[in-house]
C-alpha cells in the first residue's frame, strides 16, 4: 500500500466491519520516536535560506526522508526546523532505519 521508504510503510494495515459486514481497511496509528534514540549519522548547522528537503538529499540521498529527521528531532512541523529562528541550531540527520 504504501512506498517501502513512506514513514507509514511499517505500520499494520487494519480492518473493520461496516454495520453491513463489508471490511474496511485501515491504518493504524504511527507513534514517532524518541528522537534521541535514533543513532545520528551525522549533526548539521541550519543556515540560512536552508531547506528540509534539500538538507535530507545532500545527507540521506532522498529529500522524501524529511520524515526521518523530523522524528530525530522530535518535530510535528518540518517548517520548524529551517525556519529564521532554527539559524544557527543544531540539526540531528539519523541513520536511515528500515
Amino acid at each position: 500500500m504504501f512506498d517501502p521508504t513512506s514513514r507509514y510503510a511499517a505500520v499494520e494495515i487494519a480492518k473493520l466491519a461496516d454495520q453491513d459486514g463489508r471490511p474496511i481497511a485501515y491504518v493504524r496509528r504511527r507513534f514517532a520516536p524518541q528522537g534521541r534514540a535514533l543513532p545520528l549519522l551525522v549533526e548539521v548547522t541550519v543556515a540560512q535560506e536552508d531547506r528540509l528537503d534539500l538538507i535530507c538529499a545532500r545527507t540521506l540521498g532522498d529529500p522524501e526522508h524529511f520524515w526521518r529527521v523530523c522524528d530525530a528531532n522530535d518535530a510535528m512541523n518540518p517548517f520548524d526546523l529551517t525556519g529564521a529562528d532554527a539559524v544557527g541550531q543544531p540539526l540531528r540527520i539519523p541513520v536511515p532505519q528500515p
